[in-house]
């Protein structure tokens, strides 16, 4: 796998827009502290500004300064056995989450993708997190392999990472959060919690 992960910072450090593999969808993201790419995120899925981003990594260690502490146990559950996976977890974020990626709300989604040329981007970029969507035109199919991501937002994008061969499985990522201390699904995606 000969990713350029210089290239991939250079884009990155100058607000720009990458995308690439994860285990569900193609995603696009950018740098969490640069408002710019965050914008340019927007213009290119032509998404509605209500619609937040979620925060992105290899692991959760770079994850947690974005989200309050400390973690509710029943959050903790829930990362130790679904992390990484298809499970993206809203939690209440901490002062460190820019308002701009939440469109104003007090709280943050975050996921580890179960993804190998994802995981080496994140432990090779700086910050090792990502803002995130996925990469496609707001109301339109995501991008599920190279070859559609060039075609739905080739020309907007930045840089556009090859998959080297670790292919996405076509399912969003299950998306829960909780009210008071019970856990509630907002939308169901490809992992079922027990």
């Amino acid at each position: 796998m000969d990713i350029d992960y210089k290239k991939i910072n250079k884009v990155l450090n100058n607000d720009g827009v990458i995308a690439f593999v994860t285990d569900t969808v193609w995603g696009l993201g950018c740098l969490p502290f640069r408002e710019k790419a965050v914008k340019k995120i927007y213009e290119i899925k032509n998404r509605e500004a209500k619609k937040p981003l979620i925060l992105m990594s290899y692991d959760i260690c770079p994850l947690i300064e974005y989200v309050k502490q400390p973690i509710k146990k029943e959050a903790q559950i829930i990362i130790k056995k679904y992390f990484p996976g298809a499970v993206t977890l809203i939690l209440e974020k901490s002062i460190n989450t820019p308002d701009y990626i939440t469109s104003e709300m007090p709280t943050v989604g975050i996921r580890v993708p179960d993804n190998q040329v994802f995981s080496n981007i994140c432990k090779n970029i700086d910050g090792m997190v990502l803002a995130t969507t996925s990469a496609n035109i707001s109301g339109e199919p995501p991008a599920l392999n190279y070859e559609e991501a060039l075609k739905y937002i080739g020309e907007k994008a930045d840089l556009i990472i090859p998959d080297y061969g670790y292919s996405a499985k076509g399912r969003a990522s299950t998306v829960a959060g909780f009210t008071d201390n019970d856990i509630k699904i907002f939308r169901q995606g490809d992992v079922i919690l027990e």
